[in-house]
Order: C-alpha cells, then sequence, then structure tokens
C-alpha cells in the first residue's frame, strides 16, 4: 500500500516537492491557501492586462531542464523560453548601459569603461565557473542536516577557491576598480537578499549565471512555470486544494498525525510544509513541538520585502526594455535604510518589468504592462496606501524623466503591493518577500533545518531552509526535502 504525503503549499518548492514524491510512489495531497498554485509567482489578470505578481527574472536554465528531465520531459513541453538582447538596461544618473547578451560585446563593454577590465572579466568568470559548478551542481543538492555532508574530495579540494570566507564585494573589488562595473557585478547578489559586503564570494556564481547563463523570457510569463509544474504534478497524480488554509498540525506520539484547514482535517504518513517557515513552526505546531523559539526568528536575517505596482498604461511606451535597473540614486544609503537601520527609504532604487516589450499577449493592442519594485527592509510598520502612493508618485517622475516621455497620463490600470499583503496572502514573516537572506551564518547547515527536530514526519521546503532565496533554489529545495522523506521512511 502506498504512502500519503501532505505538503502544505503549492509555490515552486511545494510544487517541486510534490513532483518527486509522487513519482516514488506516494500518494500526494497539497493544500494550498490562495486560488491557484505559484505562491509569490501568482498572476494577476485586470482589464486584459496580465502580470507576474513575484519573480520575473528566469536565470539558470540549466536547473529547469534538469528538474523535467528527471520525469522523463524538457522545458519545452510545458513552455516556450526566448533569451533577451539586451539582457536588461542599467540607468544611473546621467546616462544608461544596455547589457549585451553576446560575451564578446559584454567583454567589450567593460573594457570601454575600464582599460584591462576584460581580460579580468575572463578570469573572474572562469573562477565564477568553477563556483557555479560546484556550487549548483554539488552544494546546493546537500540536505544542510550534518558537517559530514560536505566532506566530499570535490569540495574539500577547491575550498579555497571557493572564496567562502571573503565577501562578493571584496572579491569584486580585487578585479574592477570602476564603480559602475562594480555595482554591474554586485547587483545580482541582491537577489539573495544581502549586502555584497555580507555575502560570502561563492556568490559570485550569481554572475555566471547572469553573465553566460543569460535572461530569458517564459512565453506568457513566469507563471507559466507554474503552470508547467502543476501540469506534470497531475499528471503524476497529484491532487491539489485551492482556497484552503492550514490552521494546525494535530501531534501523537511524536509524529504529526492529522493536518487542519478551515475546510476540513486530513491525515498523511508525512507531512511537508512549503509555508513560510516560521508560520508552520510558530502557529501551526503546539510550542512543545517547535523547532525554534521567539528568539531564534527574531535574531534571524532577513530578506527584504517589496513596495510593488502592478501598472496598465493604455499607450506603448519609447526605448525602454523587457529589464530596467535603476541606480541613478545613492545606493548605500538605500541599502543602509533595507539592512542596517530598516526603515521606508528615502530615495529608493527601483527596478521595472515591461514584459509587453517581448509579450503582445500581456497587455492590450497599443498597451503596455509594466511591474515596479522597490526593495524595503521586512518588518516595516505604517505600510499605508497614502504612503504606497507618495513613492509611486516619485518613481513616475524619475521613470519619465529617463525615458523622456510622459506615463501618468497614461495610468488606466494600477494596483499596489508590500509589507502587509505579503503577510495577509502567504504567513509571510514580517512581511519578508525573499525568506533569510544568504549570510554565511545562514548557509547550508545554518539554515532553519528540513527535517522537524521533534516531530520525526514533518519535513520542510523553501526558501527559508536549504539551499535559500530564489526560483532555482525553491526547484531544489523541493527535491532535497522530497529524498529526506523518502530516506527518513526507508530508515
Amino acid at each position: 500500500m502506498s504512502k500519503s504525503v501532505i505538503i502544505i503549499g503549492a509555490g515552486f518548492s511545494g510544487l517541486s516537492a510534490a513532483a518527486f514524491m509522487a513519482k516514488a510512489g506516494w500518494k500526494v495531497m497539497v493544500i494550498e491557501k490562495n486560488n491557484t498554485a505559484g505562491g509569490r509567482a501568482r498572476q494577476l489578470k485586470e482589464q486584459g492586462f496580465t502580470f507576474d505578481m513575484g519573480p520575473s527574472w528566469y536565470w539558470m536554465p540549466d536547473v529547469f531542464e534538469r528538474f523535467f528531465k528527471q520525469f522523463g520531459k524538457n522545458v519545452s513541453d510545458y513552455y516556450a523560453l526566448k533569451r533577451l538582447d539586451p539582457s536588461y538596461r542599467v540607468y544611473w544618473s546621467d546616462t544608461y548601459t544596455n547589457i549585451p547578451a553576446n560575451y564578446q560585446q559584454f567583454r567589450g563593454l567593460f573594457e570601454s569603461m575600464e582599460k584591462g577590465s576584460g581580460t579580468r572579466l575572463d578570469q573572474y568568470l572562469k573562477e565564477a565557473s568553477l563556483k557555479y559548478e560546484i556550487g549548483i551542481q554539488d552544494l546546493v543538492y546537500k540536505p544542510g542536516q550534518s558537517i559530514t555532508e560536505f566532506l566530499d574530495w570535490k569540495i574539500i579540494k577547491n575550498t579555497l577557491k571557493l572564496d567562502v570566507f571573503t565577501s562578493i564585494k571584496t572579491h569584486v573589488s580585487k578585479f574592477f576598480k570602476n564603480s559602475r562595473l562594480r555595482q554591474l557585478m554586485e547587483f545580482p547578489i541582491l537577489f539573495l537578499g544581502a549586502l555584497p559586503q555580507n555575502t560570502p564570494a561563492l556568490y559570485s556564481l550569481m554572475n555566471y549565471a547572469d553573465i553566460v547563463g543569460g535572461t530569458w523570457y517564459p512565453e506568457k510569463g513566469m507563471f507559466s512555470i507554474v503552470e508547467g509544474m502543476r501540469k506534470l504534478a497531475e499528471e503524476l497524480g497529484v491532487v491539489f486544494r485551492y482556497n484552503e488554509s492550514a490552521e494546525q498540525i494535530i501531534i501523537e506520539k511524536g509524529a504529526a498525525k492529522k493536518l487542519l484547514t478551515d475546510k476540513g482535517e486530513y491525515e498523511g504518513d508525512a507531512i511537508i510544509s512549503g509555508a513560510d517557515y516560521q508560520f508552520t513552526d510558530s502557529t501551526l505546531l503546539p510550542v512543545a513541538y517547535r523547532n525554534y523559539t521567539e528568539q531564534y526568528w527574531n535574531k534571524k536575517v532577513l530578506a527584504p520585502s517589496c513596495l510593488l505596482y502592478y501598472v496598465g498604461l493604455n499607450k506603448k511606451l519609447d526605448n525602454v526594455l523587457h529589464h530596467s535597473l535603476f541606480f541613478d540614486v545613492e545606493f548605500d544609503q538605500h541599502a543602509s535604510q533595507i539592512y542596517t537601520d530598516p526603515q521606508w527609504p528615502d530615495e529608493p532604487l527601483f527596478y521595472l518589468s515591461v514584459s509587453s516589450k517581448t509579450d503582445d499577449t500581456v497587455a492590450p493592442e497599443g498597451c503596455e504592462n509594466l511591474v515596479v519594485l522597490i526593495p524595503v527592509a521586512s518588518g516595516l510598520e505604517n505600510d499605508t496606501e497614502e504612503l504606497r502612493d507618495s513613492y509611486f508618485q516619485k518613481i513616475l517622475k524619475r521613470l519619465e524623466k529617463h525615458t523622456g516621455q510622459s506615463i501618468a497620463d497614461s495610468i488606466i490600470y494600477k494596483r499596489s503591493y508590500s509589507v502587509s499583503d505579503f503577510k495577509t496572502d502567504y504567513n509571510s514573516y514580517k512581511g519578508n518577500a525573499y525568506g533569510l537572506a544568504n549570510i554565511l551564518s545562514q548557509t547550508a547547515i545554518f539554515k532553519p533545518s528540513c527535517q522537524s527536530k521533534k516531530v520525526k514526519n514533518l519535513f520542510y521546503t523553501g526558501q527559508f531552509t536549504v539551499p535559500g532565496p530564489g526560483v532555482p533554489p525553491s526547484l531544489i529545495s523541493g527535491e532535497v526535502v522530497s529524498k529526506q522523506v523518502i530516506k527518513a521512511f526507508k530508515n
């Protein structure tokens, strides 16, 4: 008789875990609080516009291909991909830089900004390639349960080359002196939710993912990945229950006996929570069976939250790309107001996505869809509509200045989303958007455990546990935890 597992949450990690558990012959049921799969990667459709509500960058295509191949499938069985060229644009205070997809052109860009930097870029990426190979093919697939997992000859042999104890900021400064080149190389680290000076140089692998792996777009948006993973899971027999909120895990004899929801109760041989880890540990479990205390969570360094705007325009914009980063104000001040002295930022950097530049299905004809993202500190209060609107007006002025065209008078749809929404929709701890910051003291064995220390059949997946924040790591997290469940039941 096959065993059964209940999975809480249909985000990327929950979908991944569901597919792997079903492949292993388990009966799988996924309980999802919202009305669709996707978690933070849900889709918003309004007035003919389609927005990806969360992730919008498609990097590390090899990780997605690897995921589907383990089920005898290809990415192309579920969605089409297009490589973007230019990959993205970076706006400075006085100009902008387009980032070419072609490496020789990218190298030429560096050389034009700092003589000799092209050769140094070659060396930098040679080192980053090794880190990517070991990091994405070896380290991230370890469950982080014991230091002995890392007693691997390949890892030991290359320990110094992995630069675990050097910061990415220090590492980048050894190769490049130009301040804008440094910012270009440090920016991908922001996806990991920590300052460059606090992030291990191991994560220069993100530069390899960016420059060599490329920036891609899944046809009809990132939600196409969600739909593909959901279809795969259903093909494997996974059952989804939407609009149903987990409320309590019942423990009997040291094991999770039942999951109570607002609509019923479910029994399974195991439970995997892909919900926010702190919510599961501190709300769904009785005090005696929690892994961590409130004090523990308060000491954790959280990745940022976001202030997002989904905007529909009744006209097309000139001279804008699919992805743009606005580094036109002081980086250090904004970073300090996220991490060092958390507060609503004075003059924020921001990111702009205009996916209708690549995909004409996401906006009505002659229209444009915009997503604006401002990183903000997790846990901020006073998340009011008045405050959100004040930031929107600031951003609009900067957008109009840099693009040289009016935007405000063409808005026909707008919705904002921030800290309080993350709490409401995802039970997100302090309204975080990305989980834990990927600093050394919160890496691998130092992350919250993917297996409960007190409940023998309770497991965790997602951005709070191994391997960390981001879409590719979430796919990997589901695979890692499923192996732990199967291993635990074999034993």
